[in-house]
């Protein structure tokens, strides 16, 4: 059985759809949590439902882009807690359009939040993690950044790039004993998955071969796993959970 008692566990975009999904189960297996997101309306929000549940959690506003922002969360998580054990690197943004349509703004936000907000909170988090000499980070790539995506071009170069983040970084730290994964997930029932209109959102359900779309309890089990002693083995692995959907033409989370 899974077991994450007085772990600390910092979730990225943690306020609300995967994220929230991924601090819910953490929580209810014994961690502490801090949520980062960008609305604090919606962090007040989570972090009282949190501890509603009896679950122990903080809430710190957090732009991943930003450098400043990143370490002043990791800082806040060990001042809060003593350590940093567990980083799930969630926080995303999509700014879909056809390459011969896209404006290098949106191509620079999208990078700037997937890729360079996940090595902003992994290089500050591992201040931290390789003084104890332990540490678990969980990086949210995606079915676009294995396969692309029509339309998402910016998405599925920053996930591809978390994908090779992660196996240079679970290189470097695993002597360390500093863990580092990925998942990459299929089509998950999100509210920004919701926003895609219905007839398409139905032919990619069509699609998976367990032709149900995912939920954020999918994606949560999952980084639960890789955040545990019960995956002690593993590192630079890529976990897909997309219900049997590697299919060209199927849009990630």
């Amino acid at each position: 059985m899974i077991n994450l008692k007085d772990k600390s566990a910092i979730v990225t975009g943690g306020a609300r759809g995967i994220g929230k999904g991924i601090a819910l189960k953490l929580g209810s297996l014994g961690a502490n949590l801090v949520i980062a997101d960008l609305n604090e309306d919606s962090i007040n929000s989570c972090v009282t439902e949190l501890k509603g549940l009896g679950y122990k959690a903080i809430g710190v506003k957090c732009d991943v882009s930003k450098e400043e922002d990143a370490v002043n969360l990791i800082d806040s998580c060990q001042k809060e807690y003593g350590k940093v054990d567990i980083l799930v690197n969630n926080a995303g943004i999509t700014k879909d359009t056809l390459l011969m349509r896209m404006k290098k703004e949106q191509w620079d936000a999208v990078i700037s939040v997937n890729l360079t907000g996940t090595f902003n909170c992994t290089h500050a988090a591992i201040k931290y993690m390789l003084k104890q000499r332990s540490g678990a980070i969980v990086n949210l790539s995606s079915i676009s950044g294995e396969n692309g995506n029509i339309g998402q071009t910016n998405y599925s170069a920053s996930k591809a790039g978390v994908i090779g983040f992660t196996k240079a970084c679970a290189l470097e730290l695993a002597s360390r004993g500093i863990r580092v994964n990925a998942i990459a997930p299929g089509f998950i029932a999100t509210e920004m998955t919701a926003a895609i209109p219905e007839n398409i959102r139905n032919g990619m359900v069509n699609a998976i071969p367990l032709k149900r779309a995912g939920v954020p309890e999918d994606i949560a089990n999952a980084v639960a796993f890789l955040s545990s002693d019960s995956s002690s083995f593993i590192t630079g692995h890529i976990l897909d959970v997309n219900g049997g959907g590697f299919l060209p033409g199927i849009g990630g989370a």
